[in-house]
């Protein structure tokens, strides 16, 4: 009947907890989430495979592997972003074919591959906003103001 602990409130407040955070963060923050989501998503697919947890294992790696295609690609601005958007979007294809294969082969190496090669470029990205103090330079933004995904 009733309960102090409702799961359905609980997951509505934290539902509308991050609507309501996704309207006051920045572009520059969005990202940072991003990175630090397919990390972590990576580091659950890992710590899963390790205990045997093949469910879920493969539930993170698909968590991850959403996060780069649907999140990370599509935010690089492909038509402003020159050559550094175009080197992204293949190491984000490399990643996302690598964490596929990962799953497929339960090969933990391959997913410490793709940790490796994503983790510099978050601390990158992390970086550019400490050196700019927030403020966006004119070569950050495109002609329609949004930010150039450019990473450090």
């Amino acid at each position: 009947m009733f309960s102090a602990h409702n799961p359905r409130a609980a997951n509505a407040y934290q539902r509308i907890n991050v609507e309501t955070s996704m309207h006051t963060i920045d572009q520059h923050q969005l990202v940072s989430l991003l990175y630090e989501g397919a990390l972590g998503a990576i580091a659950t697919a890992r710590g899963a495979m390790a205990r045997g947890d093949i469910v879920g294992k493969c539930n993170a790696i698909s968590k991850a592997v959403r996060i780069i295609e649907e999140g990370l690609s599509t935010a690089l601005d492909k038509v402003d972003g020159g050559e550094l958007a175009e080197n992204l979007g293949a190491l984000y294809d490399y990643c996302i074919r690598r964490l596929i294969l990962a799953n497929a082969r339960n090969d933990d190496a391959m997913m410490q591959e793709v940790m490796r090669l994503i983790e510099p470029v978050a601390l990158g990205w992390n970086e550019i906003k400490k050196n700019n103090n927030g403020a966006a330079t004119p070569a950050d933004t495109t002609a329609s103001g949004q930010p150039v995904l450019v990473e450090a």
